[in-house]
């Protein structure tokens, strides 16, 4: 202390230069905190960006957003992200159908639907599984390699929502109205919305490839 400059020392009973000490901390301290927010809104602000282009963006958003710091930047882990998202609400749906199966009283056209639509949603998930080990093994391919991989997972994606949205067909009509018919087209719409976005998603990845 003995070598600072009498100027340079910061008295406390010196109320502007206590002032001015209060003011650089309080720069300091909103840097920090303004680069701690940007870190965190980039990646946010890049799924929403990238969301724009979906059938449902805001259901895009709200199922992706949790998953940024994952994402980051990245087109590709966002559309492999997003296959995740689509394979898991898939199984959820799936599990779900199978324990209204088991109810006992189920009218018999309720009873054939939901067998049915089992079947629709296991298709989907074995769809979505091999579409979600391809583009993570896709690695950094290349032309014609990577066309032929996009191709597959472009194909069973499109044909996982053509199995979801035949599953809820089935429930089509007055006479399956009610809370079975209610609560699977409310689960099957849901994971055709994430599925359909993550399709959108990888045609983007691949657009710019």
């Amino acid at each position: 202390p003995n070598n600072i400059p009498p100027n340079l020392l910061i008295s406390s009973n010196n109320p502007f230069q206590m002032a001015a000490l209060k003011l650089i901390l309080l720069a300091a301290f909103l840097s920090l905190f303004n680069f701690s927010a940007n870190s965190t809104a980039l990646p946010t602000s890049f799924i929403k960006s990238s969301c724009k282009i979906t059938t449902y963006p805001q259901v895009c958003v709200n199922s992706l957003a949790v998953y940024a710091p994952t994402i980051k930047r990245s087109p590709q882990q966002l559309a492999h992200t997003a296959l995740s998202v689509s394979l898991d609400r898939a199984q959820s749906a799936h599990t779900f159908i199978t324990k209204l199966n088991k109810f006992k009283g189920l009218k018999q056209r309720e009873y054939a639907a939901l067998k049915d639509c089992l079947e629709e949603m296991s298709e989907t998930i074995d769809r979505i599984n091999k579409s979600v080990k391809e583009l993570k093994s896709m690695g950094s391919a290349r032309g014609k390699d990577f066309q032929w991989r996009m191709s597959n997972i472009e194909t069973w994606i499109s044909a996982a929502i053509t199995n979801e949205n035949t599953c809820a067909d089935g429930f089509a009509g007055r006479a399956l109205n009610g809370r079975i018919k209610t609560s699977i087209r409310a689960r099957v719409t849901h994971v055709t919305q994430v599925t359909s976005n993550a399709l959108a998603l990888i045609n983007q990845f691949a657009a710019k490839h």
